[in-house]
């Protein structure tokens, strides 16, 4: 996934998305290229269920 498709599919902004990377807490982007990288869709789809998932446990 392309950062535009990352941002539609989780609600959140770039910076947002940079900051919890950096931070551990959001799947690092892959390096496909030298000046190009993206996300594995199914790390991203599993990173929002497991929000689902915490947003039911509280």
């Amino acid at each position: 996934m392309r950062l535009p498709e990352v941002i539609a599919a989780c609600g959140m902004s770039r910076s947002l998305i940079y900051k919890m990377v950096k931070e551990g807490r959001f799947p690092r982007p892959i390096r496909v290229a030298a000046r190009l990288s993206a996300w594995d869709s199914e790390a991203v789809r599993c990173w929002i269920d497991s929000r689902c998932e915490e947003g039911r446990a509280a």
